[in-house]
């Protein structure tokens, strides 16, 4: 068992018309697949002092996410709404990051998050200071730079893994391979939609195909690849293993609605 902490967003998806709502966000849904795995989970954010927030709080913890970091803060908690057309396709029609915009980790946090075996960061919005008081401070720290739209919350230097997303363009997945590398990251791991995933460090790579499931819902598989990939990474498992491990994480995500299984 490995002591992981994952910082940043989360969020409350507000399904419309039917009114159904599931909590998730990078960070959060990392957090709760490690838990799920056996790993010590910690989960470093922001909610509001609201019933969304008060909820959050909740089904972390009884998915074994250690929650005694979450800062519960005045206003509400962050919520996108999606729309789903007739094809079964969803619309993101507007996103409010609530009381995440602008979390900072306290002190006290920065020195625990210090002692963990590795920590993953979510979407943030400090211009990576928070990844680089980490990376200077010897933390393992890998971070998903697709949840992020903001150039200047974009840096990977120092990174021990940089996670991105590319679909199915086979040289836009290997373009983002390389500048990840070549902006510092130690290590590059870039999904491919329907074509799977590719890891590189620079001077060589590998490339694993998904796993074949029926297909319920794909929200949150990116972030279980993620946390199914930092397990065995960690673990000190081979790349193809790695691999394996995020797509098998990933295609039973897509086997349920949401990113985890909720009440």
């Amino acid at each position: 068992m490995l002591r992981f902490a994952a910082v940043g967003d989360n969020c409350i998806d507000r399904f419309r018309p039917s009114g159904m709502s599931l909590i998730g966000g990078n960070a959060v849904n990392v957090a709760v697949q490690l838990a799920r795995l056996g790993h010590e989970s910690h989960y470093f954010g922001a909610v509001g002092d609201d019933a969304d927030g008060h909820r959050t709080i909740k089904e972390l913890a009884v998915h074994g996410v250690q929650v005694a970091n979450v800062q519960l803060r005045p206003g509400h908690t962050a919520f996108t709404l999606i729309d789903i057309l007739p094809s079964g396709e969803r619309v993101f029609t507007h996103e409010d990051f609530g009381v995440c915009a602008g979390y900072r980790p306290t002190p006290e946090d920065l020195e625990k998050l210090k002692q963990m075996d590795h920590v993953h960061i979510g979407w943030m919005d400090d211009q990576g200071a928070l990844r680089q008081e980490l990376c200077r401070s010897g933390v393992n720290v890998s971070q998903d730079i697709s949840v992020n739209s903001d150039v200047q919350n974009l840096g990977v230097s120092g990174l021990a893994i940089a996670f991105g997303s590319a679909g199915e363009d086979d040289a836009a997945a290997d373009a983002m391979l390389h500048r990840l590398v070549s902006d510092g990251a130690r290590l590059a791991v870039v999904t491919r939609g329907a074509k799977g995933a590719s890891v590189s460090d620079g001077e060589r790579s590998a490339t694993s195909g998904i796993e074949p499931i029926e297909v319920i819902d794909t929200t949150g598989a990116g972030d279980s690849f993620i946390a199914g990939f930092l397990s065995a990474n960690l673990s000190g498992r081979d790349w193809a293993t790695c691999l394996e491990s995020g797509r098998s994480l990933a295609a039973r995500t897509c086997g349920h609605v949401g990113g985890f299984p909720q009440a």
